[in-house]
């Protein structure tokens, strides 16, 4: 039988892996954010138990595209409503399999080699999978750069993430607020896109007024690339003159280490791996706020 647990915008990554049961249950991991690639990886998924959410959806609904992630034959039944606690749930449901308190641990395995050459997201990942200290917190927010990330942070320390959740762009400043303000020992990781940080910019302002331990990444392209992804998706053509400029972020260009010094972080722009992987390494080595433009556009 193979379950699959939904979960509401969490989960836990890095070394460590746990199962609930004794039958195969797939990693309570994010969904993908396509539609049709959501449901190829849970196809053969015969229960889906929700805890602490509801049945999952893709972001846009387009004809001729799925819009309910739940794979034909697969019953959906909820562990846990919104109003209760999921974690509960999922111990009660463990005590009743009789679940192992622990399952099959993954090996740390971060990146030995220091990534070079051009700044992308798959180079600031293995600067992420070396540096990061075990038990962080990344609160992700990166849209089209995040699973250059995610794919290289798989085997770094043992880290929770809050993902992404709803199309709730701008949450990941105000999220990493809240994860310092809670956890004031753990060191926390704010992921952004930089049209997603434009609707919640004025969070550096917090930051570095309570002094929290965060580091803020921002992909810096100029543009609204998700919303491009998504215009080609629709099935309408290229974006005219007057629709690419809605998708433009390039004019005026925004100057994200003024900005974010001008609201009392430090702040450093990185065009290059290297680069990234020196200050990426020094934020982690010391407390308090960072700031850092990956300029990967």
């Amino acid at each position: 039988m193979c379950v699959r647990v939904v979960l509401s915008g969490f989960f836990s990554t890095g070394t460590a892996t746990t199962t609930i049961s004794t039958f195969s249950l797939r990693d309570a991991l994010q969904i993908w954010y396509l539609g049709e690639a959501a449901l190829a990886d849970l196809a053969g998924t015969d229960l889906m138990l929700l805890a602490g959410t509801t049945q999952p959806v893709a972001f846009f609904a387009y004809p001729d595209r799925p819009s309910l992630l739940v794979p034909e034959g697969c019953e959906l039944m909820t562990l846990a409503a919104r109003s209760e606690d999921a974690a509960a749930g999922l111990r009660a449901l463990a005590d009743a399999l009789g679940a192992p308190a622990s399952g099959p641990v993954q090996p740390l395995k971060r990146p030995e080699a220091a990534p070079t050459g051009p700044m992308t997201p798959q180079a600031a990942g293995v600067s992420i999978a070396r540096h990061l200290p075990g038990g962080a917190i990344i609160c992700d927010d990166s849209v089209t750069s995040g699973g250059g990330v995610a794919s290289q942070t798989g085997t770094a320390a043992p880290h929770e993430v809050l993902a992404l959740t709803g199309g709730a762009i701008g949450q990941a400043i105000p999220l990493s607020i809240g994860a310092a303000v809670a956890c004031p020992d753990r060191k926390v990781l704010s992921l952004n896109g930089d049209g997603a940080a434009m609707y919640t910019v004025q969070g550096l302002w917090t930051i570095a007024r309570e002094n929290l331990d965060v580091t803020v990444v921002v992909f810096a392209n100029h543009a609204y690339r998700i919303l491009n992804i998504e215009l080609g998706r629709t099935g309408a053509g290229e974006a005219g003159p007057s629709a690419s400029r809605l998708l433009d972020l390039g004019d005026p260009r925004i100057a994200w280490v003024d900005m974010a010094k001008a609201l009392g972080l430090p702040a450093v722009r990185c065009e290059t791996a290297e680069s990234f992987e020196t200050v990426f390494a020094s934020a982690m080595r010391q407390r308090g706020p960072m700031f850092i433009e990956a300029a990967i556009g």
